[in-house]
């Protein structure tokens, strides 16, 4: 390539990074703020965490105490002349509602009712941001997260007056989510991101595809380095939701008591943003090994060897394998939308595209190669040693006892004196067995079992054996 077209294939790669930073925000804004359904799933969560939980409880109390005039009510309860203990009993329910608080929290009819206040409270956000609704607009008026519904529960598990919901006043245990001065503000950023996330992540594979179709000559080095650049920009979301979670944290908490709460909002809050910058690290990887199967180093080179013949011979199973993978990642993401769906298809075409790349690359580095190249030699290994220790086995069970002669006693100058005479012969039995097994031998030779070499190296043994007896 000339020295402008890699300066533009280089800068075309950090862009690609980039884009892929800024997309995984704005999908998550996208998901996560702007869909109903994500968030009302987000809030459950929110209050199945512990600190969280207590934290709610507390408020809840709170709200009770400051909008209910909990002593007359127990006063309007309490028979007789016990009206009296109304005051001290006032005190010691606070102690219990306080304590029983983050139990009603964990019942089933709490988190209904507060998955029910975040759902009205979100589809009110999301019909300001929007503009559909006139009743609640930028001049006048705010959004709020009724939990009302949640502190009439709290008052009658505690024991007091079933009707207490009709003396709250309008804005008890209403948490603002918007003032109404900021509602402009709010439309203008939703107007602009809104439909961003599509945008920047057809941008993203859009400007790593063109930067790959650029290099041309060394191609993978690009396809590498864009795997790299996304794994990059995945781990800079992570960080980023780090250092930017003790950020927001400090500043819309100001209770030191209520800042872990706040750490755990954050935390489940920005959760998603951690699986969507983690699915652009496996992309991301997933590029890498790619570039590297196509390049140049030895390993490289045995892998495309391996599969060379499934690509000549097979490759109408490798593109229905990928179609199923697709179809799969389909049927995960089924709720994801429009961009889920272009965004998917892009990344299938171009896995496509780099499968038939390799699979005309191994084809001519390796027109010839044959699945037998790469496994007979492994699997001749195999039914060798197999073979080695079932004729070890059989030989076993053919070898002769030791035939040990009778020892002579010697007994100094009276001992008759020795003869050179030879060796004394084995009895019949042992030349019998001898002879037996040399037969057996020879039988297992002709039908295979043993090679040659291996007869003569048992034949070999078993008369060595004998002679030295």
């Amino acid at each position: 390539m000339s020295r402008r077209r890699r300066r533009t294939v280089k800068a075309l790669v950090v862009l690609g990074a980039v884009l892929a930073f800024f997309s995984v925000f704005a999908i998550w804004i996208e998901r996560q703020a702007l869909n109903t359904d994500d968030w009302v799933t987000t809030s459950g969560q929110l209050l199945h965490n512990e600190t969280i939980r207590s934290a709610v409880g507390e408020y809840l109390v709170d709200q009770l105490y400051e909008n209910v005039d909990v002593e007359q009510e127990l006063k309007e309860i309490l028979p007789g002349d016990t009206k009296e203990l109304a005051g001290p009993a006032a005190g010691g329910l606070r102690q219990v509602a306080g304590s029983g608080a983050e139990k009603v929290l964990e019942t089933s009819t709490a988190q209904a009712l507060w998955e029910d206040a975040n759902r009205t409270a979100h589809e009110q956000l999301l019909a300001v941001l929007e503009n559909k609704k006139e009743a609640i607009s930028t001049a006048g008026g705010n959004v709020s997260l009724n939990l009302g519904s949640l502190l009439t529960n709290l008052a009658g598990q505690v024991g007091l007056a079933s009707d207490l919901a009709e003396k709250l006043p309008p804005d008890a245990a209403q948490i603002r989510i918007l003032k109404s001065d900021q509602l402009k503000t709010a439309q203008s950023i939703v107007v602009a991101i809104k439909g961003l996330a599509l945008l920047l992540s057809i941008l993203t594979f859009a400007v790593f595809a063109l930067a790959i179709y650029l290099s041309r000559e060394g191609r993978w080095v690009i396809v590498l380095f864009s795997g790299i650049a996304l794994i990059a920009a995945g781990f800079a979301v992570i960080v980023f939701r780090h250092i930017a979670g003790g950020i927001v944290v400090d500043q819309l908490v100001t209770a030191q008591s209520a800042k872990p709460a706040g750490e755990a909002a954050w935390s489940i809050g920005t959760s998603l943003m951690t699986s969507i910058a983690t699915t652009v690290i496996i992309v991301g990887v997933l590029f890498s090994a790619s570039g590297w199967l196509a390049s140049p180093s030895n390993a490289a080179r045995a892998s495309r060897r391996v599969i060379a013949p499934a690509l000549r011979d097979y490759i109408a199973y490798v593109y229905a394998g990928l179609a199923i993978l697709v179809g799969i990642y389909f049927l995960g993401a089924a709720t994801q939308g429009l961009r889920s769906f272009l965004t998917t298809l892009i990344v299938a075409g171009m896995a496509a595209f780099g499968i038939h790349g390799l699979r005309r690359q191994a084809g001519e580095e390796f027109p010839d190669a044959h699945f037998s190249d790469t496994f007979g030699p492994t699997r001749d290994k195999f039914v060798s040693a197999v073979k080695g220790a079932n004729i070890g086995e059989r030989a076993s069970k053919l070898r002769l006892p030791e035939v040990r002669r009778p020892e002579r006693a010697d007994s100094g100058p009276d001992a008759p004196a020795r003869s050179e005479a030879p060796t004394q012969a084995l009895p019949v039995d042992a030349e019998d067995a001898r002879l037996q097994r040399l037969e057996r031998l020879g039988s297992l030779r002709d039908k295979g079992i043993l090679t040659d070499e291996e007869f003569a190296a048992e034949k070999s043994r078993l008369l060595g054996g004998a002679s030295s007896d």
